[in-house]
């Protein structure tokens, strides 16, 4: 379903992604690990058209996406849940989906996928009418994801998702990820969390320094004895 091949990406005058090639698979769950800085979030900044391509390539379901603005990304069925919510603050959590759904005009289709969303997420039912800003951690986290799935992803980039959020939530978070892909969603997750990340992956590439260093099964890189030293705490 995605393709990322061998693609450089630079900020000013540092060459933050060094021809990362990397696929997913339909119907997968693909992580992607690494500590702080290692380029996990520009990767998928690249990807959604908000980081501009140096030199390689990014295939989307067979069609070449690299260089396309993120507009047209999202139309074509890639939907990015961003590092840190970046949820709207000053509108409600209803205002939010509608965000998600903005290149939408099957109206029918949107009333459903609200429920959808809704019943996925009840918490942010019972605060649909609330400013988002006011949501806790955690509730925004889950408004972030709903609005992208408001977008009818194919395959949902998500950056991040158990960023500053306690543990039990984020199992929750986790429990909602493998829900979503189960219900048809691929996914494509950057996670510091390597643990979690790990345990729900199908397929994991460990990037450091903008390189990829390691890939394989999720299964048999939890199992590595470098990647529990580097990443698992041994």
């Amino acid at each position: 379903m995605l393709r990322i091949e061998n693609i450089n990406v630079f900020y000013g005058g540092i060459h933050a992604i060094k021809d990362v090639a990397l696929s997913v698979g339909e119907g997968e769950i693909v992580t992607l690990i690494g500590s702080n800085g290692a380029g996990k979030s520009t990767t998928l900044n690249a990807v959604s058209g908000l980081l501009k391509i140096k030199t390689g390539g990014v295939k989307f379901m067979g069609k070449e996406i690299g260089g396309l603005p993120a507009h047209e990304i999202v139309a074509l069925g890639l939907c990015q849940v961003p590092e840190g919510r970046r949820i709207f603050a000053n509108m409600t959590v209803l205002e939010n989906l509608e965000m998600g759904a903005y290149l939408r005009r099957d109206k029918q289709e949107i009333l459903k996928d609200y429920q959808k969303v809704f019943e996925r997420f009840p918490r942010l039912a019972e605060r649909k009418k609330q400013l988002s800003g006011t949501l806790s951690g955690g509730e925004q986290q889950m408004l972030a994801m709903g609005r992208a799935l408001m977008g009818k992803p194919k395959l949902l980039l998500m950056d991040e998702p158990s960023m500053g959020l306690a543990p039990r939530l984020v199992q929750e978070i986790f429990s909602i990820i493998k829900e979503i892909n189960k219900a048809g969603t691929t996914i494509l997750l950057v996670e510091q969390n390597a643990h979690m990340a790990l345990s729900v992956a199908n397929k994991a590439y460990v990037l450091e320094s903008g390189q990829i260093t390691l890939s394989g099964p999720a299964a048999e890189l939890a199992a590595s004895e470098s990647v529990r030293n580097a990443y698992l705490g041994g």
